[in-house]
């Protein structure tokens, strides 16, 4: 899709895998790709007025909150935020979608020029099983959508959240991001690029949508960059 953007295809355009054999990461981690899975990327050019291109992270993972949330039985999709912890679905900073509080899908942004590459990885019929972070399915819980249904409904979804993100501006994108994430309060712990580690509890998003954690001390750290985990 890199090399797709540079030729200058057209904002919109999705590219799907059946599977992959060189997929990866944040950070260059290993990502396992078993046919029946859902591995896609689309394009979004950057406009003069855009909001920051780093806040498709959010878009995407609004629009692939709404989609996978269709497909899980009801029995499944328990609280939103506000809930338990650990019940349903889930958002967390900076791009993973909680199911049980166990990790179902990634999200990787990757610029070249005007283009963003939105690159979505999501676990639909397998997961890992020994991975640093508990992984699951939608197939573990009861759905087994087919990896092409659910392209059709995830572009048609992005579109939309892209459309209210370019319109409307992060606002609104950020009010439904968290109403979707865990809870206000959830203890977290930051793995910051430097090698630190900072835990606190989380207190929301900022305007540009980072993150903010309450420190012990009471007061406010925002993270703009960081690996985010569940204490």
């Amino acid at each position: 899709m890199l090399e797709l953007a540079r030729s200058g295809i057209s904002e919109g355009i999705w590219l799907r895998a059946e599977r992959q054999t060189g997929g990866r990461g944040r950070q260059g981690r290993l990502w396992v790709s078993p046919v029946g899975n859902f591995y896609g990327s689309s394009i979004v050019r950057v406009r003069v007025g855009d909001p920051a291109p780093a806040t498709l992270a959010l878009v995407a993972a609004v629009a692939l909150e709404e989609v996978v949330r269709t497909y899980l039985p009801l029995n499944h999709q328990g609280e939103s935020a506000g809930g338990p912890r650990g019940a349903g679905l889930a958002l967390k900073w900076p791009n993973d979608l909680l199911l049980g509080g166990a990790k179902i899908s990634g999200i990787l942004l990757e610029r070249t020029g005007d283009a963003v590459v939105v690159g979505i990885g999501v676990n639909l019929a397998h997961h890992p099983k020994d991975t640093d972070r508990v992984a699951t399915s939608l197939a573990a819980h009861g759905a087994t959508p087919d990896p092409t249904d659910f392209a059709e409904t995830l572009a048609e979804t992005f579109a939309r959240w892209l459309g209210i993100w370019r319109g409307q501006g992060l606002a609104p994108i950020r009010t439904r991001w968290l109403e979707r994430a865990h809870p206000i309060g959830t203890a977290l712990t930051a793995r910051l690029p430097d090698g630190s580690a900072t835990d606190g509890l989380f207190h929301g998003l900022d305007s540009d949508g980072a993150l903010i954690l309450r420190l012990a001390d009471g007061t406010a750290r925002v993270i703009h960059a960081g690996d985010v985990f569940l204490l």
